[in-house]
């Protein structure tokens, strides 16, 4: 399969050919097991960290290994075709949401309390914006921090948080001013353990079960004030700077998981027999997965396109909010057709494609859903 289209580089596809064969051996053939418990083995986290997987696009200082956003991408790429969404979700969290504000807006000596121990994936970290009255309307966001001396006392609520119940710390929106709107909103690190600060649910998904989502409870949570990210009154801007790698990130591993699934399917009407023929030899058959590529590879071309212009450090909100839309929603498309071409089987437990088709449905309503991208691509337009 030709890859890379000028964004990839050969040293790319050599670390493509690395990953695909740890996901091949170790996280594919657990993948059902996993989804069936609901959790992987939090011993995932630092396998990633040491083979350099969780802070390619971080700085040597930290323990990352400076690599760049393309080989971040490749990662993203590869862990769509691991058979698990929630794998895919609960690691690709640690290296896209978790730790880029850190990196990001953190001091050296808040680097080295977090993101350096996340790098390695002795700490887990998860991302809390989304709220259940606010998600993408970030200026709507409830939960207050109030300055009193120095400390910042916390209290609201966060849901759909993933790596939520696991997470060692957590990298918090919060209201520093509530009569500002977007401008009051800051980011602070709250850290597991912290009075005050108490997992609810592991909330139960249609998809992606691998992965912990979790609610969050803040009250009257104390942290201190040094833990605060940046400036205050800045939040706004540090989660929507994140939003960009975020988006592209669900656009790859959706571009990741229709190679897999096409490939299963490209499988299966080869070996399928009915009415005397292999399914291939139906002429219907082999249309709809024409189109199937056809689909998979405009998504493809379309988030390389908006990968190169993002790497290039060019305004590619447009772009990346354009790919994350089309990759995703074929995505679903892909699978909806995949599992038809199985048949019954299809239907079944015991075939992944059934996972995928779950997994699939999230990603036009996870980091944005597909409405806030059209409202945001419209802004573009000067509409």
């Amino acid at each position: 399969m030709l890859h890379g289209h000028g964004v990839f580089l050969e040293e790319h596809e050599a670390f493509r050919r690395t990953v695909r064969a740890v996901v091949d051996k170790e996280l594919r053939p657990f993948a059902a097991e996993w989804e069936a418990r609901e959790e992987f083995p939090r011993e995932l986290f630092t396998r990633f960290g040491e083979l350099g997987f969780l802070g390619l696009k971080y700085p040597e200082a930290h323990g990352g290994t400076a690599a760049g956003e393309l080989y971040e991408a490749v990662l993203l790429e590869e862990l769509g075709r691991c058979g698990s969404g929630g794998v895919a979700a609960g690691l690709g969290a640690q290296f896209t949401i978790s730790t880029g504000p850190l990196h990001l807006y953190a001091t050296e000596a808040q680097k080295q309390r977090w993101l350096a121990p996340a790098i390695r994936g002795q700490k887990i970290g998860a991302l809390g914006i989304t709220e259940p009255d606010a998600g993408s309307d970030v200026a709507g966001l409830r939960t207050t921090a109030h300055r009193e001396g120095d400390h910042y006392v916390i209290n609201g609520s966060k849901t759909y948080i993933t790596n939520g119940v696991r997470a060692d710390f957590v990298v918090l929106a919060v209201k520093t001013d509530p009569e500002r709107g977007h401008k009051g909103l800051s980011m602070l690190v709250v850290e597991r353990g912290t009075p005050g600060f108490s997992v609810g649910r592991k909330l139960q998904k249609v998809g992606w079960r691998a992965s912990d989502t979790a609610e969050l409870f803040f009250e009257d949570c104390r942290v201190p004030a040094e833990n605060l990210l940046g400036v205050e009154g800045q939040g706004f801007y540090q989660i929507m700077g994140n939003f960009q790698w975020e988006r592209l990130s669900l656009a790859l591993g959706a571009v990741g998981a229709m190679d897999d699934m096409l490939e299963t399917a490209l499988e299966h009407v080869k070996q399928r027999r009915a009415f005397g023929q292999a399914l291939a030899q139906f002429q219907v058959l082999r249309h709809k997965l024409a189109e199937l590529h056809t689909a998979r590879e405009c998504a493809r071309q379309l988030t390389y396109h908006a990968l190169r212009l993002h790497v290039a450090g060019e305004y590619a909100v447009a772009q990346t909010s354009m790919a994350k839309k089309v990759a995703t929603e074929a995505c679903c498309r892909v699978a909806d057709e995949c599992l038809q071409l199985h048949g019954g089987a299809g239907y079944m437990m015991e075939y992944d494609i059934q996972r995928h088709w779950r997994d699939a449905r999230l990603g036009p309503i996870g980091g944005g859903t597909s409405e806030v991208m059209n409202e945001i691509i419209a802004k573009q337009l000067g509409l």
